[in-house]
């Protein structure tokens, strides 16, 4: 499994969710586990999300595919995401 942090910012966080929402078949189909999203506590436009998935060669296949590019268009992403793919090294409780 490959964790990944996407942050990017969106015109309209409210216009953008939807899209993100919509798009949750395609995810799992292309190997996502589900995942966490967040929003800048001053810039509610500001989006990040952390995905569980599981291989990096699958993640990188879906971030690659034009199909997302244009979702992303659609769905008012402005400019690249910033893509992190992390591997877990431990569980800590403080």
């Amino acid at each position: 499994m490959v964790h990944v942090i996407v942050r990017h910012t969106v015109d309209d966080f409210a216009r953008w969710k939807p899209y993100f929402d919509s798009d949750a078949g395609t995810r799992q189909a292309a190997g996502s586990q589900g995942g966490m999203l967040l929003r800048g506590a001053g810039n509610p436009n500001e989006v990040v999300i952390f995905f569980r998935w599981d291989s990096l060669e699958n993640v990188q296949e879906f971030i690659h595919a034009p199909a997302l590019a244009e979702v992303m268009q659609q769905a008012g992403v402005m400019g690249m995401p910033d893509f992190t793919f992390l591997e877990k090294v431990e569980e800590f409780t403080a």
